[in-house]
């Protein structure tokens, strides 16, 4: 998946580029941890943190069906995923927004599931039918997010801001 990135000189040093597609892309990759937001009925911000992977041009988390974000994207499958690090002169981060869209194709799910242990170790073990993943007695929900548009933070020399867009819409 390419890109249109844009630095935007407004909040970047006069010395920054922007960064190519693919640097971030190995960041999603990478990442351990992401910030999931999802809006709650009411329309209150809901974040939690979760682990994802990234496959196929996309993100991918998993949930339980009555888990409050699941409850969430059932009525608004918009999300912002957020990854980076918690310094404030030295690292990238991350901003993804995007729809959250259902993966229930089981041959699909299972080379998540290998992706997922193979990323996070064998306590990420998941069986895979019905649509679902299973760990232990509970099934999951599993969701992919392909980028709508990506916003890029770098930290420290040199402060940077690039934006990533995919479609007409970002």
């Amino acid at each position: 998946m390419e890109a249109r990135a844009e630095l935007d000189t407004r909040y970047s040093d006069e010395t920054a580029t922007a960064r190519p597609w693919s640097e971030a892309e190995a960041l999603l990759a990478e990442a351990e941890l992401f910030w999931i937001s999802t809006v709650r009925p009411d329309g209150r911000p809901h974040v939690t943190p979760l682990p994802t992977v990234w496959s196929e041009g996309a993100l991918h988390f998993c949930t339980g069906p009555e888990e409050r974000k699941a409850r969430n994207l059932a009525l608004n499958p918009r999300v912002v995923l957020t990854t980076g690090t918690n310094t404030w002169n030295k690292g990238y981060d991350l901003v993804v927004e995007g729809e959250a869209v259902r993966v229930s194709d089981d041959d699909r799910l299972r080379a998540l599931a290998e992706a997922w242990e193979g990323k996070y170790g064998s306590f990420w073990h998941f069986e895979v039918g019905d649509g679902h993943f299973h760990h232990g007695a509970g099934k999951a929900l599993v969701f992919s997010v392909a980028p709508g548009t990506v916003f890029g933070f770098g930290k420290g020399e040199p402060f940077s801001q690039t934006r990533w867009r995919f479609d007409a819409r970002a």
